[in-house]
Formats: structure tokens, C-alpha cells, sequence
């Protein structure tokens, strides 16, 4: 049994040889350039193990470690150089879109902390068009960046394993995280939030809440209606799903979400919208009808965007840390490009209610 299982290792050795002889490319001195890949092939572990090795990561058993630098001398393997200090020399940051106000804000984060580590940053967007994820794939190896940064959640899942299979360090930011991913998430408490948005319109007196609810495949939709049932449920106050309609977290979602609440035979006294940008065009949605806010209906928000405290009137919002969002992932790419160890696989950062002048106490029902 063991002469078999040595005969069979001999053929396994050999074949991977072969398998890395022909991943190989001419580095023009006349000698073949190894990949991670073929490395990873004939050592029988996976390419990130291969990556954690290069970067000098303690989170590798010895002998498997032991093995990989063992064929890393052995075929010359050259680590790809990076900035002065072994720091990541460049960034991909990844949106569904670019025509969103929150966008601009994490980038903001990313960016600040890129250019004080002396790292570019490259802002990319899918738009949910048909091979535009492989094409920004296909740019992403061209450019050999050295960390990606995901918010979006169109990505395909064979990409994502394209990403796992070059040792890409990547992070992922709600509010389009997904816990499919094998990466960091960071996030915020959006349950909370949701639950701080509803029980202060609870607290003003209102029992009839509107909910405009953002898409029900982002985790960070779910997580603010979870928090809006949760503060009903603990004042006593019944579930009513008529109550609920459903937004895509833009202006034109929250007009249209709003008409059809206040269509409703006995329409609510307060909206919640699920994003600032629904609120908008619920108060939007509001004044066309000749209804004021807040003396007929309040209205509130989430994310805190810069120019919510110049909306007409100024928006009670939860508030999102989005650049702070933005720089938590930037800080946790680069450390993983650097072979550094994550704080935490998921880290939620905390949400704020900011009381303006879009809430008030519900006006008085005429007599009967």
C-alpha cells in the first residue's frame, strides 16, 4: 500500500511539473516565469494559500508552508514588486452604479486613506450591463491591482472565484453586501436604524406608519424593515403590510411608493423611507397632493447625504457613516495586500437618528 501510494505521489509530482511547466511564460533571459497558480497546483493547496505564503502570513500550517517555499525556490518564483514600504501600489473600487449621492461618499473614505498610504485608486462601474463584469475582470488582471474593494452585488459568481483564484485581497461594503462572499464585509447597524427611525416616530404619537422599502435582495433593505416591524411590534402597535411598498432606494421609487400609501383609504400620518433619496421624492410625492411636511404628514429618511440638512424642510434621516464605511474597507484591503490580519470578518459601524424638521407630532383628525 505505501509503494502504491508513493508510485501514485512520483506520477502526481510529475504531472504537476508538466502543469507548471506549461503555466509557465518566457521572462526574456531565458528562463520561465512560474504563476501562483501553477505553484498552488503542484503543492496540492489553494492559490490563497499560495498568496498567504508570498506575503508571509502566519495563518499557514508549517509543513503546507514548508512545501510551497520549498517549490517557490525551486521554479524561481518572483514576487511581484510594489510600492516603497510593500504597500498595495493600487485599488479597484466597484459600483453597481455611479449616479447614487452615497457612492460619492465612500469614495470619499477610500480615497482619503489610498492617497495617505500612497496607493491610487481605480472607480469602476458594472451598470448591471450584460458582460460588463468581465470586461472589468478582464481589466482588473491587465492592471494587476493589488486589493479590491466590492459595492455592488452584481458580480458573478464565477468572478468571484476568479477574484479568490488571483489571491486578490477583497473587501465588501454595504449596502450591498452579500454573507455569500468568502471576504470582510463592512457594514452598518441598519436593524438598529430602522428601529431608532420608527420608534421616534412612535414616540411623536403616529400609529399609522408608511414603510418604502429598498431592494429585498440587499441584506441592508432587510435588516431596516426588519428594524421598522421590530419597533411596532415592541409599542404594540400591529404589523400592517398594506402599510409596506416596495423602492429601489431612488427618488422616483419614493414618489411612486408614496402616492400609493396616500391612496390608501385610511392613509398613514408618517413615511418612512429606507434611503434619502425615496424621502425626497416621497415629500416630493407630498406636495403635489397639497399635503405640508410635517404639519400633515412626517417624513424620515436614511443615510444622512451632506445636502439632506437643505432639503425643503431639512430631513430627520438616519444617519450612515458611508465615508467612514469607505475608509474601515480601505484600511482592512491594504492590510490583507500588506499579509496582515483582519480585525474582524464582519464589522458593523454604528447608525445615528438626526432629528431635523421633516417630523412632528401627527396633526389633529377633524371631529366626526
Amino acid at each position: 500500500m505505501l509503494k502504491n501510494f508513493r508510485r501514485e505521489s512520483d506520477v502526481v509530482r510529475k504531472q504537476g511539473n508538466m502543469a507548471v511547466q506549461r503555466g509557465n511564460k518566457d521572462q526574456g533571459d531565458g528562463r520561465r516565469k512560474v504563476t501562483i497558480t501553477a505553484i498552488a497546483r503542484e503543492a496540492g493547496v489553494s492559490v490563497p494559500t499560495v498568496s498567504r505564503v508570498v506575503n508571509g502570513r502566519s495563518d499557514v500550517a508549517p509543513d503546507t508552508r514548508a512545501r510551497v517555499e520549498d517549490l517557490l525556490r525551486q521554479y524561481g518564483y518572483r514576487r511581484r514588486t510594489v510600492a516603497p514600504g510593500d504597500r498595495a501600489a493600487l485599488l479597484d473600487l466597484v459600483f453597481n452604479d455611479l449616479d447614487s449621492p452615497w457612492a460619492v461618499e465612500i469614495i470619499r473614505g477610500v480615497e482619503e486613506v489610498a492617497h495617505a498610504s500612497g496607493v491610487g485608486t481605480v472607480v469602476s462601474a458594472i451598470h448591471d450591463r450584460a458582460g460588463a463584469a468581465r470586461q472589468w475582470m478582464k481589466n482588473l488582471r491587465a492592471r494587476a491591482s493589488d486589493g479590491v474593494i466590492l459595492v455592488t452585488s452584481a458580480l458573478e459568481p464565477v468572478l468571484h472565484k476568479e477574484l479568490h483564484r488571483l489571491g486578490v485581497p477583497l473587501v465588501v461594503i454595504d449596502p450591498a453586501g452579500s454573507p455569500a462572499l468568502d471576504a470582510p464585509t463592512i457594514g452598518a447597524t441598519n436593524w438598529a436604524g430602522g428601529m431608532a427611525a420608527t420608534g421616534h416616530l412612535l414616540e411623536l404619537g403616529h400609529r399609522r406608519i408608511g414603510f418604502i422599502a429598498g431592494p429585498p435582495r440587499l441584506l441592508c433593505s432587510r435588516a431596516r424593515l426588519d428594524g421598522y416591524r421590530s419597533a411596532l411590534e415592541d409599542a404594540g402597535v400591529p404589523v400592517n403590510d398594506e402599510l409596506i411598498v416596495p423602492g429601489d432606494f431612488y427618488h422616483e421609487s419614493g414618489f411612486t411608493g408614496c402616492e400609493t400609501l396616500m391612496a390608501l383609504p385610511e392613509p398613514p400620518t408618517a413615511v418612512f423611507a429606507a434611503s434619502d433619496q425615496m424621502a425626497l421624492g416621497a415629500i416630493e410625492a407630498l406636495r403635489r397632493k397639497g399635503l405640508r411636511v410635517p404639519q400633515d404628514v412626517s417624513v424620515v429618511g436614511f443615510d444622512d447625504l451632506p445636502e439632506m440638512r437643505w432639503s425643503a424642510p431639512p430631513l430627520t434621516t438616519v444617519r450612515q457613516p458611508l465615508a467612514e464605511m469607505g475608509k474601515m474597507a480601505a484600511r482592512t484591503v491594504l492590510r490583507q495586500a500588506q499579509g496582515g490580519d483582519i480585525d474582524a470578518p464582519r464589522l458593523e459601524l454604528a447608525t445615528e437618528l438626526v432629528v431635523r424638521a421633516s417630523t412632528a407630532p401627527p396633526a389633529p383628525r377633524p371631529a366626526d
